[in-house]
């Protein structure tokens, strides 16, 4: 599947520099710490297309009347069984979940389902648009009768995941672990880079919209905070913190890297059944 050339010209185009945050822009820009990001997000969009080609599933669902308010379900449809979330990243301004069907590969070989939703994007809206999005989609995996949720997420969908791990219960449905990869928790730092240009984030605004600052989880979630060994400190503090402040207020936490792994590779193992990521997340499934 080759990507439009808007699409590939957008992915990999480097954040320009500022001047008023140098070290955060370093930090933060994936796209030029791993040069080959290109070629990773085109085997992305190839995997995902070969996925929909043999797994079984439905998709573009509704959960809102926006058309990006639309999830992917891949599985049998057993809807007594624990269903898994997978929210894709692209620092709230860039992807869909098209691009990642096959991250339900690993966890429908053990027989769960797997829902994968797109999202509205900014600048169009907020950050906070984006989280009450994900909050949408969740209300409406428990109107279908998908009462038990355990959701994972990649960098921006980290961050959601979180925020939905926060808020436990939408509706009929409950989230009762997380597990975020390479995830964002604290927004303020991105507030004096160029990331900031399309989310728009005050300081104020950042900091609401940052889990790390909210109620932490119900006693009794879970959550497991994975990070790329080879990403940025910046990373790396961003989920250890989290996975330290929830697990002091009780939350089971834990906080692991991925030994070899940058921003863009650290999800792969999410397509096998195998995989380090599908262990853990079927732990979280099995708790």
């Amino acid at each position: 599947m080759m990507l439009s050339s808007s699409l590939l010209g957008e992915m990999k185009g480097n954040f320009k520099m500022t001047a008023t945050a140098p070290d955060m822009e370093v930090e933060y820009n994936n796209r030029a710490r791993v040069p080959e990001h290109p070629g990773i997000i085109e085997g992305w969009a190839r995997d995902a297309a070969d996925y929909r080609e043999t797994g079984i599933h439905d998709l573009d669902i509704a959960y809102g009347p926006h058309a990006r308010q639309r999830y992917d379900l891949f599985g049998r449809g057993d809807k007594n069984k624990t269903c898994i979330v997978f929210i894709h990243g692209g620092y709230w301004q860039a992807l869909d979940k098209s691009f990642f069907s096959h991250m339900a590969a690993g966890a429908n070989a053990a027989d769960y389902d797997v829902a994968i939703p797109s999202y509205r994007l900014c600048p169009e809206v907020t950050v906070a648009d984006i989280v009450d999005d994900m909050f949408a989609f969740c209300r409406s995996l428990g109107e279908s009768g998908r009462r038990d949720i355990v959701v994972a997420g990649h960098s921006a969908g980290g961050h959601l995941a979180a925020c939905l791990l926060a808020r436990g219960t939408h509706g009929r449905s409950v989230v009762r672990a997380a597990l975020p990869i390479s995830g964002l928790f604290d927004l303020i730092p991105l507030v004096g880079t160029s990331i900031n240009d399309a989310l728009r984030l005050t300081d104020d605004e950042a900091r609401r919209q940052s889990p790390l600052f909210w109620t932490p989880p119900a006693t009794g979630t879970a959550l497991v905070a994975y990070v790329g060994a080879s990403e940025p400190s910046e990373y790396q503090r961003q989920s250890r913190t989290i996975a330290d402040a929830w697990g002091n207020a009780g939350i089971h936490t834990s906080y692991r890297k991925l030994a070899g792994d940058n921003h863009f590779t650290a999800i792969a193992s999410l397509a096998r059944p195998d995989g380090e990521l599908t262990r853990a997340l079927l732990d979280l499934a099995a708790r």
